[in-house]
């Protein structure tokens, strides 16, 4: 099955850009009520993954310096982050992508040039693989 059928589009995902601040960062993952939020360079090649706990610990490891009220002088790019949350090409297989959604909750894609097109939810994955676990009638039926 091709990955695509899955995507939801880039248009339609919460993200943010290197150069996004850590409050602008903040405000937008409280307002979505997001975790985490995929974060896009120059061009609009991913970059990696921001967490609440990146955020957190950069602040603590801070000595003071970065509060939530000078988090607007701090660029998201200087964050250091502790996950690697790994895209998959677009011309990935189903394989790639479930081993991936197995350690995070939504796998980034991009296109041959690194470029961000969207993400698959893992939620979505797993609804794809309970149709098959429903049907198979050597499984043992609870």
């Amino acid at each position: 099955m091709n990955i695509a059928f899955f995507l939801l589009p880039k248009n339609d995902v919460v993200t943010v850009t290197e150069d996004s601040t850590l409050r602008q960062t903040l405000e937008r993952m409280e307002f979505h009520r997001y975790t985490a939020v995929p974060i896009l360079g120059k061009g609009g090649v991913y970059v990696g993954t921001v967490t609440e706990g990146d955020l957190l610990w950069y602040m603590k490891n801070s000595e003071g310096k970065v509060t939530f009220e000078t988090a607007s002088k701090f660029h998201l790019r200087d964050v250091p982050l502790k996950m690697e949350i790994k895209p998959v090409s677009i011309d990935a297989d189903m394989e790639d992508l479930i081993n991936l959604a197995k350690m995070q909750n939504f796998v980034p894609v991009v296109d041959d040039m690194g470029r961000f097109i969207g993400i698959v939810r893992r939620s979505q994955i797993i609804e794809y693989c309970e149709k098959f676990v429903t049907r198979d009638p050597s499984l043992p039926k609870q």
